[in-house]
């Protein structure tokens, strides 16, 4: 696969201007600081580090939201974070408002897709409940690799006032998680969004993230043709082709919904 890590100087120049970019947005806001879920992932931990850096632990909040499917290590690494980085936190059921949901429309019960969106969208209704009450910004947790690829809940995980890390492929944010000091084993632990029992991000999307991020490099951010990436690559011209269609189709997640335009 390729290497996209970045060298130290160039790492530092990043971490800089994200650091500055959390700054900028909160006072740009005229907002006292900043909310987040607290997955006890990778990404999440990223940015709590990244905001306390920017604005210290008194202005950054976090969120803990388990639900039936949320599994104690993830929910215990998630406090674990807040309690390292001394910032105040919460835990929040989302579970009695998905089944609420549930109880409303039951023909959705059993399926794990609706469901497992509907409790990101629950999550995103507690981020900014919190956020509005507090005067505060919410700050979301998405890097580059699943953007492209529409791999998050629209206006779920998806809804949040900006994204510290969203220029960030999956491997530039282990980089940058190591940098910052980042418990190793939460840097290298299977990233999963916990929307159904057993979930891994790697298994729904069906391809590992050094190769998508390769794949995107190349083909979909990059010039070479499905056939150059998989000869560069050494994968099947199928999985690029696989990872071309997952931009395609998910555009209008990255995008403004749209309106008809005016009529002359």
């Amino acid at each position: 696969m390729i290497d996209l890590r970045f060298s130290d100087a160039e790492l530092e120049a990043r971490r800089e201007h994200m650091v500055q970019f959390v700054r900028d947005q909160v006072e740009a806001a005229g907002v006292d600081g900043v909310v987040l879920g607290l997955s006890g992932g990778i990404d999440s931990t990223t940015v709590a580090y990244l905001a306390v850096e920017a604005l210290g632990a008194e202005r950054v909040h976090g969120l803990v939201l388990p639900a039936r499917v949320s599994s104690e290590d993830n929910m215990s690494d998630a406090e674990r974070v807040a309690r390292d980085l001394e910032m105040s936190y919460d835990v929040i059921e989302v579970e009695p408002v998905v089944e609420a949901l549930l109880a409303a429309y039951p023909e959705a019960e059993g399926d794990h897709v609706a469901v497992g969106n509907a409790r990101a969208r629950v999550r995103a209704v507690f981020n900014y409940l919190v956020a509005n009450h507090d005067g505060q910004l919410v700050l979301g947790t998405g890097n580059r690799s699943e953007a492209a690829v529409g791999y998050f809940t629209k206006y779920g995980d998806g809804a949040v006032d900006c994204h510290p890390i969203g220029n960030l492929y999956k491997q530039q944010v282990r980089q940058l998680a190591r940098v910052l000091d980042v418990p190793e084993d939460l840097v290298t632990k299977t990233p999963t969004a916990e929307l159904w029992a057993d979930q891994t991000d790697e298994d729904e999307l069906g391809i590992d993230y050094d190769t998508l991020d390769a794949i995107l490099v190349s083909h979909v951010d990059g010039p070479l043709s499905v056939a150059a990436t998989a000869r560069r690559l050494e994968v099947d011209p199928e999985t690029v082709e696989m990872v071309r269609g997952l931009y395609e189709v998910s555009a209008h997640k990255r995008q403004v919904p749209p309106a008809p335009e005016p009529l002359e």
